[in-house]
């Protein structure tokens, strides 16, 4: 059978007035709010509800209790702008342009989002929310760039990582901060968070809430960092974004508006060093599943039910989408979308989804359709670091970078270590073989060439690049 792999419009969104008829309770006057908490660097076993064994996320599991967990969640690429740029406009990196990190303390700075995309921002702004986003940006960070420039009525953070000179934070258009005490930034991130949803708590809003953590340098406040047990900054670092959820979430209860928010938490990619993919092969900037599969969380009572699971494979593309039909928010934008609406396949009535793709730089990596993931470029491996020379040049200096000198490194991987090989085409069923060790092109051509196929008519569907 078929896979159909057209993109998805805007308009074929409208189909969501159903949500407000469904309970027997008045409906609504104020549309739903909707908060994004997104982690960076989180890898898929760094909280309990996903399989962390070592420490407890009982905020984060509470909110996984509320709701949804997809445990077969996929970003496009295993690295930051191209995952964020993703998740904002609902389309592939090789469809919306930014394909690399804007990095300025290497001289990358005329890239980012570009002025013709549409973000979950301008669309609900244009509907009347008041919009807001707090943290990593990481979409460009000259002015044109900015995000009260795409969509945002007002933005606090840091506009790249946290490792990238120079080290400062802003407030709309301005440096309000430098240096910058990391040990602080979840604090003043959860604080401001907080700040937003009461002045907004009889509007509807839209806040996308961007940690810092656990990118490196890590970093936690005196409340949660633990010197006297060296080795586990880690721990301290995820125990307070853990923190942060339960702050977030008790103020929407306190403010009787947590019945009425769509709550998605989520990373933007694999784990670095120190951190857990759960098991998977690979890390962060690996296309293996311990780059690209994400813990990812939705709690919106009125539409989804309490502790559910799905493993059916979906992608951050569908979060646009989804978002919009929950929200019954329409807009006029024409844009073409990579993702689809999963509001079945999250209340467990639909298990198929269309395939789900990702990429590296430019170049298109892998495929994954049902149990099926196919690699059409090598993933590469794991070149063996002497721990004894190895110095990060963007770790903690105590004046442009401050966080606390304990930090992760090479000796510290995430996952399963990916060996050499030395196939390009390479398919394993994760079903069967979650940790990707067991490659299975060369039996089975059939699924191989469907997978191809797959891929080239995808590619095929995508703007090439200028």
């Amino acid at each position: 059978m078929k896979q159909k792999l057209n993109p998805f419009l805007f308009s074929s969104l409208l189909f969501f007035a159903s949500c407000s008829s469904k309970s027997s309770n008045p409906v609504k006057e104020q549309k739903p709010n909707v908060l994004i908490i997104l982690a960076d660097d989180l890898g898929y076993g760094d909280v309990s509800c996903f399989g962390q064994k070592n420490y407890k996320t009982p905020n984060i599991d509470n909110l996984a209790e509320r709701g949804v967990s997809c445990t077969g969640f996929y970003v496009p690429t295993p690295y930051c702008a191209p995952s964020r740029a993703t998740l904002l406009t609902g389309r592939f990196p090789l469809r919306h342009g930014l394909v690399k990190n804007p990095t300025p303390d290497a001289g990358i700075n005329d890239i980012g989002i570009n002025a013709s995309e549409i973000t979950l921002g301008n669309v609900f702004q244009e509907a009347g929310y008041r919009t807001k986003c707090i943290g990593k940006w990481h979409l460009g960070h000259k002015p044109e760039y900015f995000p009260v420039k795409h969509g945002f009525d007002e933005y606090y953070g840091i506009l790249y990582s946290n490792d990238m000179r120079p080290v400062q934070i802003i407030e709309n258009m301005d440096t309000v901060e430098y240096p910058v005490d990391q040990r602080l930034l979840t604090q003043k991130y959860t604080n401001k968070a907080i700040e937003f949803i009461t002045v907004n708590k009889n509007k509807p809003f839209f806040l996308h809430l961007c940690q810092a953590m656990p990118h490196k340098p890590l970093a936690a406040s005196e409340k949660f960092y633990t010197p006297d047990t060296p080795d586990d900054l880690y721990t301290d670092v995820i125990r307070e974004l853990d923190w942060s959820v339960g702050e977030i979430m008790n103020t929407l209860k306190s403010l009787k508006i947590l019945d009425n928010t769509i709550v998605i938490f989520m990373s933007d990619n694999g784990p670095w060093y120190g951190g857990s993919t759960g098991g998977f092969k690979g890390m962060k900037a690996t296309n293996w599943e311990g780059g690209i599969r994400v813990p990812f969380i939705i709690s919106y009572p009125e539409v989804f039910p309490e502790n559910k699971k799905t493993d059916v494979p979906c992608w951050s593309p569908d979060i646009f989408p989804t978002l919009l039909a929950l929200t019954n928010v329409s807009t006029t934008s024409q844009n073409v979308l990579d993702g689809k609406d999963i509001t079945e396949i999250l209340k467990g009535k639909q298990t198929i989804h269309e395939p789900v793709f990702s990429m590296h730089n430019n170049q298109l990596m892998s495929v994954r359709k049902g149990d099926w993931k196919l690699f059409v470029h090598n993933p590469g491996y794991f070149k063996k670091v002497d721990l004894s020379t190895w110095r990060d040049s963007r770790g903690p200096d105590g004046t442009t970078i401050i966080a606390p000198a304990e930090q992760s490194n090479p000796g510290h991987y995430p996952g399963i270590i990916p060996t050499k090989t030395g196939n390009d085409i390479q398919l394993y069923n994760l079903k069967n073989d979650p940790a990707e060790s067991n490659d299975l092109s060369v039996l089975n051509s059939e699924k191989v060439n469907e997978l191809l196929q797959d891929c080239q008519k995808f590619e095929a569907s995508l703007i090439p690049l200028k």
